[in-house]
């Protein structure tokens, strides 16, 4: 069974140092290497290799403008895993939440003179 694209972006949000990267491309989105290594504990070979790990997880896109190598925040791997994961298994919390709002409010109304 090979690697799918939610292993992938799974790997890829394990590290502090990837999430920080893409926290910082949240915040600031088109930064080039340069900018994105300033305030890093590492090498400019390691962040590198931290954004090759987001590019291929599809976290990370990139664009050259000149010289220049920008890298963009790609939100949709993360949504994908959202959706996956942790939509439905919440669903079921909030019909619980409306169902119980639905009841107490038909007791309330019960209650009225």
């Amino acid at each position: 069974m090979g690697v799918s694209d939610d292993d992938l972006v799974f790997k890829a949000l394990a590290d502090p140092t990837r999430r920080a990267l893409l926290d910082r491309l949240f915040v600031r989105d088109g930064q080039t290497l340069t900018e994105l290594e300033a305030g890093l504990a590492m090498t400019r070979f390691g962040v590198m290799k931290h954004l090759r790990l987001l590019e291929d997880a599809g976290l990370v896109v990139t664009r050259r403008q000149g010289r220049e190598k920008l890298h963009f925040l790609n939100p949709v791997p993360i949504r994908s895993i959202h959706d996956r994961w942790i939509d439905k298994y919440t669903e079921r919390h909030a019909v619980a939440l409306l169902d119980l709002k639905s009841e107490l409010e038909r007791d309330e109304t019960k209650e009225k003179p």
